[in-house]
């Protein structure tokens, strides 16, 4: 007997985002003329580099407002390319990229075009608060890997073995990390490539991040380290994060051709290009200096440092020091809150936005940003200490 609903019950099995309902929260109050810090900006803090800017002005003026090819201009693809070969090592033809509204929409298309019902995608636990939804929309089945701060968060190859049946397909590796900053070492990325290659899953390596590493760390994809894992690897990068550039929405995938040529087919019937204009700023980001990004990361590891050594003086808080993003993930279990009701206590009593780290799947953490001037850093740490002390 077919059950009359009004919405679709795989839309029911999705969570609305944790992130932005306390980023609402806090614009509401700030509207009310509450003075708000805000820590839990998964962005930039910085304009979009005037270069950029321009470049969207004149493909304006010039008219360049049509549609364009569902994958993206051939332009920016052979940038994305040529970027992906310098910075990664990596070998795409501009036939195998297919550029997106975001990396985010690069990585539910790569989710729908892999995942059938009931394949089982292995997703790092604490995650990104959307892979978790991406996979339900698939009808897809999420199986976690608990990591452990004492390992930095990070997935061992021991936990992986473990965690694989055969319903697995794909492995979500994330690395910088969002929440947690982890980054995965060359070593550490070889042992999962060989897990991966031996047992046939499928990876989706998330490295929107990768220009935001610290402590002299570097960047590693996974897809760069042999031809096996090459062929089972979605490698998703963007312009969001580096650039400050997260409302134009332009996201990459590359990756097999067969897996590109579905995800292709996939944009073609939902959102066709991403935006022309768009399309053109991100051409420009892309030729912009090295020097440029060298800045943007200074300036994060900075606040890094100082954010870090000032929750270190803290009481009943502590936190694993990131390696890379614009996160810390702090452990609040001592303060005997759950991350829920740990938000929205701190903005309410002290007006300081932060990330409950329950979305994150880690309900006694809670998420800080340090995209943020020195200023709201050094009043958001002041405030935080200050409320900590009087819990």
């Amino acid at each position: 007997m077919r059950v009359n609903t009004r919405i679709a019950q795989r839309l029911k099995k999705i969570a609305p985002s944790s992130t932005l309902a306390i980023t609402s929260k806090a614009k509401a109050l700030k509207a009310q003329g509450r003075d708000i810090v805000n820590l839990s900006a998964g962005e930039p803090d910085f304009d979009t580099p005037q270069p950029i800017k321009d470049a969207a002005i004149a493909a304006i003026e010039s008219g360049f407002t049509k549609y364009t090819p569902t994958t993206g201009i051939p332009e920016l693809r052979e940038l994305i390319s040529g970027k992906l070969k310098k910075d990664n090592h990596l070998e795409y033809a501009p036939e195998q990229i297919v550029v997106s509204c975001g990396a985010k929409h690069s990585i539910v298309n790569a989710v729908l075009a892999l995942i059938n019902r009931h394949d089982e995608v292995l997703v790092p636990l604490p995650y990104w608060v959307s892979y978790p939804e991406m996979v339900a929309l698939a009808e897809g089945e999420s199986h976690f890997i608990k990591t452990l701060p004492e390992n930095n968060f990070k997935v061992t190859p021991e936990e992986l073995k473990k965690h694989i049946n055969p319903k697995t397909k794909l492995f979500i590796l994330n690395t910088p990390s969002n929440p947690t900053g982890c980054v995965y070492t060359k070593d550490e990325l070889e042992k999962i490539a060989e897990i991966c290659s031996a047992k046939k899953i499928f990876v989706l390596s998330d490295e929107i991040y990768e220009k935001l590493i610290y402590g002299g760390g570097r960047h590693i994809s996974i897809a760069g380290l042999n031809k096996d894992i090459y062929g089972l690897t979605l490698t998703v990068n963007g312009l969001s994060k580096s650039y400050s550039m997260t409302g134009w929405r332009i996201g990459y995938l590359a990756g097999p051709q067969d897996v590109v040529d579905a995800i292709s087919n996939l944009q073609d019937h939902s959102t066709s290009n991403p935006c022309s204009i768009s399309q053109k700023a991100a051409a420009a980001a892309l030729r912009m200096p090295e020097e440029f990004l060298i800045g943007v990361r200074r300036q994060f590891e900075e606040r890094m440092n100082y954010c870090v050594a000032r929750l270190k003086g803290m009481k009943k808080i502590s936190c694993v020091p990131p390696q890379g993003a614009f996160y810390i993930f702090c452990d609040i279990s001592r303060t005997g809150l759950d991350s829920g009701v740990f938000a929205e206590r701190l903005l309410n009593e002290s007006f300081v936005s932060l990330v409950p780290g329950k979305g994150f799947g880690a309900d006694n953490f809670v998420r800080i940003s340090f995209a943020a001037q020195a200023e709201q850093l050094q009043k958001g740490m002041d405030r935080l200490q200050s409320w900590l002390e009087k819990l």
